[in-house]
């Protein structure tokens, strides 16, 4: 009974917090046949001002942490990012139902870092005297960064495929897809390699991956900390808010979609953190053979590894594949995953105090 209250509680709690919250509204409004709405073009400033503020910030610590410690770890983050969203792929993105861009765009978000979830564990270990790096921050974009673009390739990779696969002969005689394919893509060749290194290339032009990649390289080469205390951080809550209330609304018009297959985001959503924080923490201890990283940035990858990402991957995935359903992708990271990240951090400790 005790371990059923602590999981009401805290998904409660995250019930309270501005992400999830403002998502609810979102979601209350639009069932109340609300005519809010925001305008596109102010949609698309938001997520151009968070993605940057989110880069920024994640250069910063990189580029004050001390690189030779953050090398190795910083390698298996990536990793980590990359096979979360492998994992994903074979996964729920192949259960009976579920579109194969909903399920890769829900395993990018699980992919992803919540950084909300991170503080969390850092307070925990704090609270019981377990010393960690203090570059650790600096591993999340790694791991968030890895995983996202892994996602939203794939996602393109496998539309692509499909798009050349639905190819119907016409009577006289030309060839009709079921829709248009990108130029870079209908050169004819069948050299899957370059259709993957063409949507590769796209993927990082893509609006939302530039302007992450882009305040990450200003955050590490420039010197950008002035503006980003002044200007980033007072706003990026408040438009994350807005933000939040847009995609909730969006959820709602998208709900009946998930009704047969709901159980499938739900099982993911309970069993994913756990399976994907054991992996971290598996890395982890390879980075503490080779180069002594201590049991606390074992405990806190692995911590990385379970959470899924609350303010870079919404607006990430909504940005660069609108057509995926943001109830399956939020609702299973926001709503499910996040309480079970944080349940496990006990357990990654107890592993730690075992075998470390």
């Amino acid at each position: 009974m005790d371990i059923l209250a602590t999981i009401a509680s805290t998904v409660f709690e995250q019930m309270q917090k501005p992400t999830l919250a403002f998502l609810i509204m979102g979601v209350l409004l639009a069932a109340l046949g609300s005519k809010f709405e925001i305008p596109e073009p102010v949609y698309k400033f938001i997520v151009i001002l968070l993605l940057l503020k989110v880069g920024m910030g994640a250069g910063i610590s990189i580029r004050d942490a001390d690189l030779l410690s953050l090398i190795v770890p910083a390698v298996g983050a990536a990793f980590v990012g990359i096979a979360i969203v492998l994992i994903g792929s074979r996964t729920l993105a192949r259960w009976h139902g579920v579109s194969k861009v909903d399920g890769l765009a829900t395993a990018g978000l699980f992919g992803a870092v919540s950084a909300s979830t991170l503080a969390a564990g850092m307070a925990i270990l704090d609270e019981s005297d377990i010393a960690y790096e203090g570059f650790i921050g600096a591993l999340y974009p790694f791991m968030d960064i890895a995983a996202l673009v892994t996602a939203i390739a794939l996602a393109k990779v496998s539309a692509a495929r499909q798009e050349m696969s639905d190819v119907n002969i016409n009577a006289d005689g030309t060839m009709k897809t079921g829709s248009p394919i990108p130029p870079k893509l209908s050169s004819g060749d069948g050299d899957n390699g370059a259709m993957v290194r063409a949507i590769l290339i796209d993927t990082f032009r893509s609006p939302a991956i530039s302007a992450l990649v882009a305040g990450l390289a200003l955050g590490i080469f420039a010197q950008p900390d002035a503006v980003f205390k002044s200007f980033y951080e007072p706003l990026f809550r408040g438009l994350l808010s807005i933000l939040m209330l847009i995609m909730g609304m969006e959820a709602w018009s998208r709900l009946s979609e998930l009704r047969n297959v709901a159980h499938a985001y739900i099982l993911y959503g309970l069993a994913a953190p756990i399976i994907h924080g054991l992996l971290g923490f598996g890395v982890g201890l390879i980075a503490h053979e080779l180069t002594g990283f201590s049991a606390g940035g074992v405990i806190l990858l692995a911590v990385m590894a379970a959470s899924s990402s609350d303010i870079s991957g919404p607006p990430t995935m909504r940005a660069a594949l609108p057509e995926a359903n943001s109830s399956a992708y939020v609702g299973t990271s926001t709503g499910l995953g996040t309480p079970v990240a944080i349940l496990s951090i006990p357990l990654f400790i107890a592993l730690a105090e075992l075998l470390i």
